[in-house]
């Protein structure tokens, strides 16, 4: 057995074989659809066809971190066990659940002095957040030792980059970063806010670019100009989407001929109930291992 656990949020929005494969832990969060709360379980409760389906009928949806005393009730069992944990959480530029996990932290290192817990502030979201701990994750099965890891994350947050788009404004509207008016001339001029992750870790607007096949060109320009070693970048990449599955596989076409030393080929994923909560359908997400956040 590991002496310690890897551990994060479900709103790294990779599938649940995956965070197996990985050894991956996943603590969950919840959202209500119409008033129903549910559980963020990676689509395995409410498919995300069926999700994404019902919020483009209208559906009302809210989301709720995880508490502190959830995470004290899944931190806990690892303790009794004699493990460790290094847990990584959802960008505190986009919710307070690493202050969950803070508070859970202090009250269970009084109950069991002899362990570590150490927090990391992924300051990434999405598929961006899970090929984040995607890597750590191979770090620790390589024999990195706890505190060595925790270091490495702390260091290489953010390198990892994040540059979405969405094709459906009306959920910018519900969130209020964007007025209606703003929408309605945007969606008449076929126009496509293309936004990034700050150092901060919050979501900022770069690009408003008119046309879906100039904003595909728009990614593969960004990521051209910031991957390690540009178009002989040699990681992994990640793309995830909501509900525009084929629209993404046209993007990872174009990074695959671009980019062809990449490590295997793109992975797609969806996003998950949290994130798309926000997003709505008709976000495409592109996330790859570059040179660091400053803005």
């Amino acid at each position: 057995m590991s002496d310690y656990i890897l551990s994060c949020c479900s709103t790294a929005d990779l599938d649940a074989p995956y965070f197996k494969e990985k050894d991956i832990n996943v603590v969950y969060f919840h959202y209500t659809l119409d008033g129903v709360e549910y559980v963020d379980d990676l689509g395995q409760s409410m498919p995300f066809d069926e999700f994404y389906k019902r919020l483009s009928e209208g559906s009302e949806t809210q989301t709720s971190q995880v508490s502190p005393g959830e995470f004290e009730n899944y931190f806990r069992p690892f303790l009794e066990k004699g493990q460790d944990i290094l847990h990584v959480s959802l960008s505190s530029g986009l919710s307070g659940v690493f202050n969950s996990a803070e508070i859970a932290r202090e009250l269970l290192l009084e109950e069991f002095p002899e362990r570590k817990i150490f927090l990391v502030d992924s300051l990434g979201a999405s598929s961006g957040y899970g090929l984040f701990m995607d890597t750590l994750a191979n770090l620790k099965n390589e024999g990195m030792e706890l505190e060595a890891l925790y270091q490495w994350a702390s260091d290489n947050r953010l390198k990892m980059h994040h540059w979405f788009f969405s094709t459906d404004l009306s959920f910018y509207v519900k969130g209020g970063r964007i007025t209606k008016t703003q929408a309605t001339i945007a969606t008449s001029l076929n126009i496509i806010p293309v936004l990034n992750m700050n150092s901060k870790g919050q979501l900022t607007p770069q690009y408003k670019v008119r046309g879906r096949k100039k904003v595909e060109r728009k990614m593969l320009e960004e990521m051209t100009n910031h991957a390690q070693e540009g178009v002989d970048y040699r990681g992994k990449c990640f793309i995830s989407q909501s509900a525009f599955y084929d629209e993404a596989q046209t993007l990872a076409t174009l990074i695959e001929e671009k980019f062809p030393n990449l490590d295997g080929p793109v992975k797609i994923n969806s996003i998950g109930t949290t994130i798309g909560s926000h997003t709505g359908p008709g976000t495409i997400a592109l996330f790859f291992w570059g040179d660091e956040r400053i803005d």
